[in-house]
């Protein structure tokens, strides 16, 4: 067995010089679809149109390099889209019959990117300007993950209105969680819903399925046979399962039963020696019988067990948890996790981004770096755990799926998705599988992955045209020359 430490120092060893290796060392000094999916042009329902036909009203970009998770780099491509069909890629040259030609000399095109994880309604300030945000950093799909479904439904709607300029929506309406809601409106916004028994939780995911929800989102409150019904019903109604580590269970009995887990949340408590003496430690402590909020319940316990958790680290049984999670997304947040190592205002297009935001968001928001900025940054053991594990699990060939969380701690809708990339490269990811973790894992995780996530024939044509290499530095994806989104040019620079 080693302890956490002495396994940092010894990753340490083997990349010097890194971002992780000053955010350890900092850390050290401090420490001493179907129903579940919306629905998708097919190639198929173009077939009956002869090939010139279609290539008549189509759009070629020409001359340019290929860059998805699939089929990698291919150079001097040129790809053809009609409407919201890519019609083909193939070498360099103008096919005759095309409408329209763009040029991508020097240039990158790569799939339409996900935020899978944002909450749309969180904000009122901020909802009706997402999409355009979304779409002007090349987010051409988003995953909601949490809000009600009177105040997502509208938003999901106009969304997908026909004509509508927006990214595609896939979305999972409330918060499914226990007894002692967490976002139960009191001190935060409503987003979670109580489902305290087996029978009102698959009453629950019956109704929200009538009203068209992609997948369902379990939260940490929820007790195990709540978590059986849950999952339960989803596999009955064919729906994906996005998860917390529910503090009732442990993460390598939870963890498979999902399709996803977001912020790596409670997996440090699995990974820990003393992992079944804290599990039963959160058992008595969620009987709750001092009758305390959702929230303060939910705080006491980790305040109680992360981070001594996360000193009690052992390798061999953090081997057994990730192994358990090998099928499972992770989608760890990074931006969010490990914010203390990068926050925003250190970035330095930070204040740019900032700016595109509605006149008082971006004042509040100014308003609240700054007294951050002047502040102790906190102990940043539990961001540098969340680098440190990632690694981790990336290297044993656990998924990752690339969210933000947004507009959680100052994520600004489109842009923070740029970091979460950057960030998942400096904890190991390749520039390339991080791409993967934000076009191709979302949509196999829909089950979409014939219709999305590459630049291939038959795929839909979400895209997005770069001026520099992504795989040199992630941060080029920034350098947007055009988005298109359903097949339509929607930004130009």
């Amino acid at each position: 067995m080693k302890t956490f430490v002495s396994h940092l120092l010894s990753i340490l060893n083997q990349a010097k010089g890194t971002f992780l290796q000053a955010g350890v060392i900092s850390a050290l000094v401090v420490f001493g679809v179907t129903a579940c999916a919306e629905r998708l042009v097919s190639p198929a329902q173009n077939s009956a149109a002869s090939a010139t036909e279609i290539l008549t009203n189509a759009t070629a970009i020409t001359n340019v390099t290929v860059i998805d998770a699939i089929n990698g780099v291919r150079k001097n491509q040129t790809v053809v889209f009609d409407g919201d069909n890519i019609v083909s890629v193939q070498t360099a040259g103008r096919p005759a019959n095309t409408a329209e030609s763009i040029d991508g000399t020097g240039r990158y095109l790569i799939p339409g990117l996900w935020d899978f994880h944002v909450h749309l309604t969180y904000d009122e300030r901020l909802t009706a300007v997402m999409p355009q945000l979304f779409l002007s950093y090349g987010i051409t799909s988003v995953r909601d993950t949490g809000g009600l479904m009177h105040e997502i439904l509208p938003v999901v709607e106009n969304m997908r209105a026909v004509g509508e300029v927006a990214p595609r929506v896939f979305f999972a309406g409330p918060l499914l969680d226990g007894e002692f809601v967490v976002y139960n409106g009191i001190g935060r916004p409503e987003i979670g819903v109580s489902v305290p028994t087996p029978e009102l939780a698959r009453q629950q995911v019956i109704e929200m399925h009538k009203q068209g929800v992609n997948f369902i989102k379990v939260y940490e409150m929820v007790q195990p046979e709540v978590f059986d019904a849950l999952t339960e019903i989803a596999g009955e109604l064919d729906l994906p399962i996005d998860s917390h580590v529910p503090l009732s269970m442990r993460a390598r009995d939870a963890g498979p039963r999902v399709s996803s887990i977001e912020h790596l949340r409670n997996i440090e408590m699995d990974c820990a020696a003393g992992a079944e003496k804290l599990h039963r430690a959160r058992l008595a402590l969620l009987q709750n019988e001092e009758g305390i909020s959702g929230a303060a319940l939910r705080t006491a316990m980790h305040s109680e067990q992360r981070l001594p958790a996360i000193g009690d680290y052992d390798e061999a049984q953090c081997d057994i948890v990730i192994a358990a999670l090998q099928d499972t997304v992770m989608v760890p947040t990074l931006r969010l996790n490990s914010f203390v190592l990068l926050p925003p205002w250190q970035r330095p297009d930070w204040r740019e981004a900032l700016s595109r935001l509605p006149a008082n968001v971006s004042r509040d928001w100014q308003t609240q770096a700054e007294r951050r900025r002047s502040s102790p940054a906190g102990n940043p053991l539990f961001a540098n755990w969340s680098m440190f594990l990632t690694n981790r699990m990336h290297d044993a060939g656990v998924p990752f799926g690339a969210g933000t969380d947004v507009p959680i701690n100052l994520s600004v809708p489109g842009y923070s998705l740029h970091s979460e990339l950057d960030m998942l490269v400096k904890a190991g990811l390749t520039p390339l599988e991080a791409l993967e973790a934000a076009t191709l894992e979302p949509a196999k995780f829909f089950g979409l992955e014939a219709d999305m996530g590459a630049i291939a024939e038959g795929q839909v044509a979400d895209m997005v045209l770069l001026d520099a290499d992504p795989l040199e530095d992630i941060n080029n994806t920034k350098r947007i020359v055009m988005v298109i989104s359903k097949g339509q040019r929607v930004i130009e620079q």
